[in-house]
């Protein structure tokens, strides 16, 4: 008797203890996730993981039908893309405002790179390629000069606090900001144009003034007519290829190139069409499949995924990067810093005309270029620079009360 009395003293003390050892427990682990919620913005994590697995599924359905598509390749970029992305979140970037020096010369350095011999790619016979010796890894030194040219422009627009005061400095920062652009013009059309988006936006946001801006836009699009005229001119400067002038051409009327580029943008729009409400399935494209819709896994990627998921797909990768996007807004409404604040302008603005252009050459809206789509277009570089600049927005949330 005097044993069952103990028993359950002992059961009452065990019953009355648990409750607080769950507790304790609670304790621990919310405080863990509390302080890597502090550290890691969520918001910002996970649409980039479920987009990058879209691109990776993306990639696999293609590479049944075309040789070009390696997932191990891209797997490698995502990899390399993680660890560059994890470096910059442990990196603070407010250290990056005062080297718009350095920052230059990095962006002529790397226009300088696919002409060094030994380095030198040509893909497809397009030029700015560089291949790493000895492991054989191909890069395009453009694509990381977009985010280069985000934090130079950054850092520049740092220094009028937020607010250009007069004409002369609007002209004196996009004089400068013109020159990382005007290397890119020579080398890579569709890139310039995302930085030109880029670098305008931070300008903008820098405090440009209204009066400055329309007249700079309207200048902008006049120097464009004139350019595409006198390259479609006989005898005069052709300051655009003439494959450029074709798929500017096409954009209007597709029939005036039917077995070009015409036909790859009617292509697309029967692989978007095709897909319906619900997609044909994964590996199921048969534009992509059978050969129909050409450069699939890199240039045309939409076309591609709208084919196999169709439209409920689509309106889901539209959700995600609205999240992306919208949870980087966001943090640049939170935070004070004015460099933290210009260069996710840029990112934001970056990954925003890359969508607007693939998904829109993809359905007849735009004209046809070489953009890739963000985190689902084959192409290790893209790849890696896409997460990259996921982990300086990371490193800016990580740092912002530090900033603050």
């Amino acid at each position: 008797m005097q044993s069952m009395n103990k028993q359950k003293g002992f059961s009452r003390k065990y019953r009355s203890a648990a409750p607080k050892l769950s507790k304790s427990v609670y304790k621990v682990s919310s405080g863990k996730t509390s302080r890597l919620g502090s550290k890691l913005s969520f918001q910002v994590f996970l649409p980039t993981v479920f987009l990058t697995i879209l691109g990776l599924i993306t990639v696999w359905s293609a590479s049944l039908t075309i040789v070009d598509a390696s997932v191990p390749r891209q797997l490698l970029a995502v990899l390399i893309g993680g660890v560059a992305a994890y470096f910059m979140w442990r990196f603070d970037y407010r250290e990056l405002s005062d080297y718009t020096t350095a920052l230059l010369i990095t962006d002529i350095i790397l226009f300088i790179l696919p002409m060094i011999p030994g380095l030198s790619y040509s893909a497809k016979g397009m030029e700015g390629w560089i291949s790493i010796p000895l492991i054989g890894l191909r890069l395009q030194p453009s694509e990381l000069m977009k985010l280069v040219t985000i934090f130079y422009v950054a850092g520049l627009g740092t220094k009028f606090n937020g607010h250009i005061k007069t004409f002369g400095d609007y002209v004196k920062i996009c004089a400068q900001f013109l020159i990382p652009v005007a290397l890119l013009i020579t080398q890579d059309l569709g890139t310039a144009l995302i930085v030109l988006v880029a670098g305008a936006a931070i300008i903008i946001c820098s405090g440009a003034k209204k009066e400055w801006v329309i007249p700079t836009i309207v200048l902008f699009v006049c120097v464009v007519a004139l350019v595409v005229f006198t390259s479609m001119l006989p005898g005069l400067p052709h300051l655009l290829h003439d494959y450029q002038i074709k798929r500017l051409l096409v954009f209007v009327d597709p029939s005036l190139d039917p077995s070009g580029d015409g036909y790859n943008l009617q292509q697309a729009n029967i692989a978007v069409g095709s897909g319906g409400f619900l997609g044909k399935g994964i590996g199921n494209a048969t534009q992509a499949g059978q050969g129909f819709l050409p450069e699939a896994h890199t240039d045309f990627a939409f076309a591609l995924f709208a084919e196999q998921f169709g439209f409920v797909g689509c309106v889901g990768l539209l959700g995600l990067y609205a999240w992306l996007i919208f949870a980087t807004i966001r943090l640049a409404f939170d935070i004070e810093d004015i460099f933290a604040k210009l260069v996710l302008v840029g990112i934001v603005a970056m990954w925003s005309f890359q969508i607007l252009e693939n998904i829109g050459m993809c359905m007849g809206i735009m004209p046809i270029t070489g953009i890739p789509l963000p985190f689902i277009s084959y192409g290790a570089t893209s790849m890696v620079v896409q997460l990259f600049s996921v982990g300086v927005v990371e490193s800016i949330y990580r740092h912002r009360k530090k900033a603050a």
